[in-house]
């Protein structure tokens, strides 16, 4: 099996400042697993690394994708398959880092989705109806149909309560039978690690991320990618930062109140992150107290 890292844990922990410095040490190549990340012109608001902070460690599947392509769990599991077995194939290590934990379980568990319809008129079927009903019903409707994914998704996210319907409308399936279905044998032996911080020291990291992000530009990011013919119907729209952005522009909220949400936001996103990946196999660190050629030895011994 070929042997991966995983940096996991919530935004703003220092996920990418740690897979660097072990990517350093381990001789790694860094395989991003964040769902806006991988798009193209949405720098800001996803906190991709800059050049500078990359060190010159390879980076992938960041600014990939067009923003008004509609990128699915599936489409990334291919190129990050492919990806994973270069890095391998050149002898380095992967590092698989992000935030995005149903990428990083669906790689470690090996999920394959086969046969993905092409679900753009089931979605905006879906969109009338929570348009209409209100994103309420439509969680009422999840409920209904698929009770073990919705005790797993927050009924606000409303991205992915329309993904486990889009599913069930295309297929048959409920979510959780088709990821049961789609479950094959682990083709990666993989070691865990997440950063944790006190919840008061996370959140204040959160609230100045969310400051500098606003000051680098973040709202004339997302006014190019208006321009552009982004909306909320695309996929990467549906980020945090940038639908409540939109909001702003829309003049239904002000500079204050957007800043507020996207920090409130931010911070309720971290919190589901943090519930998420405490269900992996991963081993929590310190986030103040990381020695980093201990942790790169501990690794060593593990996989390579």
């Amino acid at each position: 099996m070929i042997p991966i890292l995983v940096i996991g844990g919530p935004t703003a922990s220092g996920k990418t400042a740690l897979s660097v410095e072990l990517a350093k040490r381990l001789g790694g190549e860094i395989v991003s697993a964040d769902s806006i990340q991988v798009y193209k012109y949405m720098d800001i608001g996803s906190a991709k690394p800059s050049e500078e902070e990359k060190q010159g460690i390879p980076h992938h599947l960041m600014g990939i994708v067009e923003p008004i392509v509609n990128f699915s769990l599936g489409d990334y599991l291919v190129l990050a398959r492919e990806v994973i077995e270069e890095i391998h194939n050149r002898g380095n290590l992967p590092v698989i880092t992000g935030g995005t934990g149903l990428y990083i379980n669906s790689l470690l568990n090996n999920i394959e989705l086969e046969g993905e319809t092409d679900t753009r008129k089931i979605r905006q079927k879906l969109m009338d109806f929570a348009d209409e009903n209100g994103s309420e019903a439509l969680y009422l409707r999840l409920r209904e149909i698929d009770p073990e994914s919705a005790e797993r998704i927050h009924p606000n996210n409303v991205k992915r309560v329309m993904r486990a319907l889009e599913i069930y409308e295309a297929t048959g399936k409920t979510m959780t039978e088709s990821l049961k279905d789609s479950v094959k044998p682990p083709v990666y032996r993989a070691v865990q690690y997440g950063i944790n911080y006190a919840r008061e020291i996370l959140y204040d990291r959160i609230n100045r991320r969310v400051d500098l992000m606003l000051e680098q530009g973040l709202v004339a990011e997302i006014e190019r990618l208006v321009q552009m013919g982004c909306t909320r119907e695309n996929t990467a729209m549906q980020g945090i930062g940038y639908k409540e952005v939109l909001e702003y522009l829309d003049g239904k909220t002000s500079y204050e109140e957007m800043t507020e949400e996207i920090k409130q936001a931010t911070r309720r996103y971290a919190k589901r992150q943090i519930t998420w990946f405490k269900r992996n196999d991963m081993t929590w660190l310190d986030a103040e107290e990381i020695n980093l050629d201990l942790l790169a030895d501990e690794i060593r011994s593990k996989l390579i």
